[in-house]
């Protein structure tokens, strides 16, 4: 649902803070894995700058959701945890809120776009989550039948961005970026982050701030579905239109999130669109080099430090690949594009 508010926007306040992250990163403690901050020298060589990738493919669940998931899933009251948690997803935040709903033995609804990745869709289900499908290509609102069905059933609603909690546990990346970037030399760089509401846009804007102030963050989008990067130019939550189409499928959303922007409107520099096509050929990149499978969602980080060196300024970047759910005929046709 498109915020349609401008004056709205403009008085929206920070509602997360940095104290909010460390206390998630106490949560995840035991759930969550400490995901590598890999670089190649072929890589470095081909790009003409050091890169280093935070592989949040390798994350449980395949992606940075899990972090959010199990963040909010461990913050839930006794009677939410009894009532069960509702949340809409193209699938990585359908997975992550799963698997920690499951780990946790909370019953979950997801709601799911029709036209998610297959596999997406299975996993979900694997996890043991009831998943409930809609018509996004028939314009259904998910966020309109998201809390339908929560006031119906009586469920807690975390949504995949606009949720305090899942945005702390997204930032717990930033804090081990922060980390790993001064163990590999790295004082000063930009970090580029794939983005559709935010979430870990913001989440991790906000620990490098305090633990790696000369790391700055930059938004990376599809270039149909860049209504960040639009709204960091306004001031304004900007709408995308909802008849494009993109491959990134994980980080196609309408608008930036109520709670995530006025944190990217502060701290991120003008973000930066790729094609379908770059976002493909990062994917094949990324196989070659660093030996992992990121989606085209999870890609596109990668593919504005590969394809836009013109918009960069740093001597060295740090990509985070946000998701590696790609179904294998996806990875074929990445690999068919490079």
């Amino acid at each position: 649902m498109c915020p349609g508010n401008k004056p709205k926007d403009a008085e929206l306040k920070e509602a997360v803070s940095y104290q909010d992250i460390i206390d998630a990163q106490a949560r995840l403690q035991g759930h969550t894995v400490k995901t590598p901050l890999l670089e190649s020298a072929l890589l470095n060589k081909q790009a003409g700058r050091r890169i280093l990738v935070k592989a949040e493919c390798l994350q449980h669940t395949g992606s940075f959701k899990f972090r959010g998931g199990t963040s909010a899933i461990t913050r839930l009251t006794e009677a939410q945890r009894n009532a069960g948690v509702i949340a809409y997803s193209s699938g990585n935040h359908a997975q992550g809120v799963a698997y920690a709903a499951y780990k946790a033995g909370v019953a979950a609804t997801i709601i799911m776009p029709n036209n998610a990745p297959l596999l997406k869709i299975e996993n979900t289900r694997a996890y043991g989550a009831d998943v409930v499908l809609y018509d996004r290509p028939g314009g259904e609102d998910r966020e309109l039948i998201g809390q339908k069905l929560a006031n119906e059933r009586g469920l807690y609603l975390i949504k995949p961005y606009d949720n305090k909690e899942v945005i702390a546990g997204q930032g717990t990346c930033g804090l081990e970026i922060a980390e790993q970037a001064r163990c590999a030399g790295v004082d000063e760089a930009e970090a580029l982050v794939c983005c559709g509401g935010g979430g870990l846009t913001s989440g991790i804007a906000l620990s490098l701030e305090k633990n790696a102030p000369n790391i700055r963050v930059k938004p990376v989008e599809p270039e149909n579905y860049d209504d960040v990067i639009r709204s960091q130019k306004s001031g304004y939550r900007e709408c995308t239109n909802t008849e494009s189409h993109s491959i990134c499928d994980a980080i196609v959303t309408p608008s930036p999130g109520e709670l995530s922007f006025p944190i990217i409107q502060r701290l991120c520099a003008t973000g930066i669109a790729v094609t379908d096509q770059e976002a493909l050929r990062a994917m094949a990149t990324a196989m070659r080099f660093l030996k992992v499978v990121a989606e085209p969602g999870g890609a596109v980080a990668l593919a504005a430090a590969l394809f836009h060196a013109d918009k960069i300024d740093s001597d060295t970047v740090i990509c985070v690949i946000s998701g590696g759910n790609a179904d294998p005929e996806t990875v074929q046709q990445a690999l068919n594009a490079n």
